[in-house]
């Protein structure tokens, strides 16, 4: 059971959010949980960065895994997830944060083009409605 409001309004967000809504939500997380992976390791934090590298990792899995490949961009997007990826595996083993960092900025720019994907094809169903 869902007890606070904070709970309740993000399964309310999900269950009514678009897919391409649903994807920049998973890309806020990755980023969200990067950043935080990288904050344990600005405090030596082991345990808070490995968490939220694992985190991260876990959603971009997720994204992985839901690509249609009978889209040619997937393949594409596939081999950037599974780079991504990588950099998470090598910032955390190593503790490198600019790893961690390279990551960020991939996921930032793959939220930037879904939004703006978005956006578009709202545009392009408000016309078709008109």
């Amino acid at each position: 059971m869902i007890k606070s409001p904070y709970d309740k309004y993000r399964q309310s967000s999900v269950q009514t959010s678009t897919p391409a809504q649903l994807v920049i939500m998973l890309y806020d997380g990755a980023i969200r949980f990067v950043k935080t992976a990288l904050d344990g390791l600005s405090k030596q934090d082991l345990e808070k960065s490995n968490l939220n590298f694992g985190k991260a990792q876990t959603i971009i899995s997720e994204l992985m895994s839901t690509l249609d490949y009978s889209i040619e961009v997937s393949k594409g997007l596939y081999s950037l997830y599974e780079y991504t990826n990588y950099l998470l595996i090598e910032a955390n083993i190593h503790k490198n944060p600019a790893k961690a960092e390279e990551a960020i900025g991939y996921l930032t720019d793959l939220r930037e083009t879904w939004l703006q994907a978005s956006k578009l094809a709202a545009t392009q169903t408000e016309i078709a409605n008109g």
